[in-house]
């Protein structure tokens, strides 16, 4: 559901800057600093044509270490994959190679199953999504250092950040526990970055909610994950610009929408609201 309010009162994208430093510890190699252990020989070859057909993966890439990727799904499902030489990677307007399988990239992989270890037999991402990537990576394209004169621009207007006009207000639902979108979650959020495109000098803050069912703790990190996941597809699927993103928030059961005594209640306590703003320093220039 949305409502808006017109009352007066944001690689990596966040979750591709909060991946970019992600850490992952990956299984050690075998220590032969001690004398007295001996290795001998080489591994065996893989022969990856009798390996069998692995699960799809599809997620974004939040860890690497060498040939190994962790890839995390909409759901928070972390699976590790093992690129080999015959990976091919797949991209769109670019030759791609291992080398670009940057963190926080979306991407589609197809695997082997090796024992207990998923092999990529290709791995494939999008154009778009790889400039972006790469922008916050490296941040020497054009457009990022445009997209960075336009934020401290903005800034050294913006006067008291703290005060702001909000422009209107997005409140999308989940079912217990979850933090998915629903598609008309999806569609309500790009609805809402459509209309503040509209509105001069707008950003956004999105906060996280949790019914009262739980423990604290567990509230806290559920209504950061919404948040989280919130952000994700405001920047990845409807194209809001990283740097027009306050920093997102959790507030587990606290500014309860409804009684949390009743069913209905709960439902609309388990939300992410989507806040439009304008620094009232700004706001009609």
């Amino acid at each position: 559901m949305r409502a808006v309010s017109n009352f007066t009162v944001a690689p990596v994208l966040f979750a591709l800057l909060s991946a970019s430093g992600a850490g992952i510890a990956f299984a050690q190699d075998q220590d032969t600093s001690n004398p007295n252990i001996v290795v001998t020989g080489q591994e065996a070859a893989i022969d990856f044509s009798a390996l069998p057909k692995g699960p799809d993966v599809k997620g974004i890439v939040t860890a690497r270490k060498g040939d190994r990727v962790r890839i995390t799904s909409d759901t928070g499902t972390m699976v590790d994959i093992k690129l080999v030489e015959i990976t091919k990677i797949k991209g769109s307007g670019k030759t791609p190679t291992k080398a670009d399988i940057l963190n926080g990239l979306p991407v589609t992989v197809k695997t082997l199953q090796a024992g207990t270890d998923l092999i990529a037999s290709q791995i494939s991402f999008k154009g778009r999504d790889f400039k972006t990537v790469n922008m916050i990576r490296v941040g020497t394209s054009q457009q990022f250092a445009e997209q960075s004169a336009a934020t401290e621009a903005l800034r050294g207007r913006m006067g008291d950040i703290d005060k702001y006009n909000v422009k209107g207000t997005t409140n999308v639902y989940f079912d217990t526990g979850k933090w998915t979108l629903s598609e008309a979650a999806k569609a309500e959020l790009c609805s809402t970055a459509q209309q503040a495109e509209t509105t001069d000098n707008a950003l956004m803050l999105v906060v996280g909610y949790t019914d009262s069912v739980g423990s604290e703790d567990a509230n806290q990190v559920l209504s950061e994950k919404r948040a989280n996941r919130v952000i994700n597809y405001l920047q990845q699927a409807c194209h809001w610009k990283p740097y027009r993103m306050l920093t997102p928030t959790g507030m587990a059961a606290a500014d309860p929408l409804a009684s949390n005594d009743t069913e209905e209640g709960k439902r609309q306590n388990r939300r992410v609201s989507v806040n439009i703003l304008v620094s009232k320093s700004v706001d009609g220039l």
